[in-house]
């Protein structure tokens, strides 16, 4: 077996090129003060020898890496794989490449991320955060540090990309209440301030149609959103059946239709379904689902956008530009689920 050939180095190319090492490295950099004809030389030798610059050494010594970080409560929520797509995207087209990282909604991984990635070679971090204000956030935020949120923002001290949870679900719990229906049940997600805001939608709306709110119709996961399944039978059960169910994830409006259809109930003849989402398979269950539609998509290409725009504002003063909290439009989608 032949011995493995030597990576071409810097000083291969600058020793060949007949220049120095820093002549090559402002070349490869993009620096102006380099003639033509030097610039054209020290190409020519980069690519008759294949010489390829580490990404790691060169983001070291520049400052910047063209990386930046992607952090997620979930990939199993089926939101964040259509948000963390348009991250990519966007970051592909201006040269960024993205690290994703998963904390499976623990605080102590979202902290252990923090750490470890700022004192990394990223450029800039986006938060699909649903956890409690985090001063280890803002604290980025302070030191120069770029940082984007989505899912929730942190008043307006941070740059964030969101929509209104709040009015979105007061015009689907508005909907429902056109339609008919009174009685309708509630599926909570975890203590987050997202779903605490799509909470608050509902009982706005609850209130300004003149219905009673009643705590015995709403649903509190207990143990992921599968606990749901035994949570819709217990009301059931205990209460009688709702006329709608409102979820506050299409996830769980999926699980809470599938126990619905192994009871022997009908949707929404009997009982009507509502998520909230538009997750990529909420239109494929039977019958489609009607659900808030958020733009999932746009949210992570706005966030990335804006994180760019903030790493060249860094790059080019020294500082961050003041932040600025994006709002992006839901609409309400309906199907045959309502």
């Amino acid at each position: 077996m032949g011995k493995k050939k030597a990576a071409v180095t810097l000083h291969d190319v600058a020793n060949k090129t007949g220049v120095s090492v820093s002549t090559v490295s402002r070349v490869l950099a993009g620096k102006e003060y380099i003639s033509p004809r030097t610039r054209q030389k020290v190409m020519a030798t980069v690519a008759e020898m294949n010489y390829s610059p580490n990404a790691m050494a060169r983001g070291l010594k520049s400052g910047q890496s063209n990386m930046i970080a992607l952090v997620i409560p979930s990939i199993h929520n089926l939101m964040f794989p259509v948000l963390t797509r348009g991250v990519e995207d966007t970051a592909r087209k201006n040269g960024y490449m993205v690290i994703l990282c998963n904390t499976d909604e623990d605080t102590d991984a979202e902290k252990g991320y923090i750490t470890k990635l700022r004192n990394s070679w990223v450029d800039g971090m986006i938060f699909a955060t649903m956890l409690p204000d985090s001063h280890y956030i803002r604290e980025l935020r302070q030191s120069g540090f770029p940082v984007v949120l989505t899912s929730r923002a942190y008043d307006k001290t941070i740059d964030a990309v969101v929509i209104d949870n709040v009015s979105a679900s007061y015009d689907a719990t508005c909907y429902l209440i056109g339609k008919g229906y009174r009685r309708i049940a509630f599926a909570m997600g975890p203590d987050f301030q997202l779903y605490e805001d799509r909470f608050q939608g509902y009982c706005n709306a609850l209130k300004e149609n003149g219905i009673p709110f009643d705590e015995r119709l709403v649903m509190h996961e207990t143990d992921g959103v599968n606990s749901f399944a035994g949570l819709i039978r217990k009301m059931i059960e205990e209460q009688g059946k709702p006329d709608a169910v409102f979820a506050s994830t299409d996830n769980r409006a999926i699980v809470i239709m599938r126990t619905l259809y192994d009871m022997g109930f009908r949707i929404p003849d009997d009982i009507a379904v509502m998520g909230f989402d538009n997750v990529d398979f909420s239109s494929l269950v039977e019958p489609p689902l009607s659900t808030v539609s958020q733009p999932l998509y746009d949210i992570g290409a706005t966030a990335t956008r804006r994180l760019i725009h903030q790493i060249r504002a860094v790059r080019n003063t020294g500082v961050l530009d003041p932040p600025v909290v994006e709002q992006l439009e839901t609409h309400l989608l309906i199907r045959q689920s309502t």
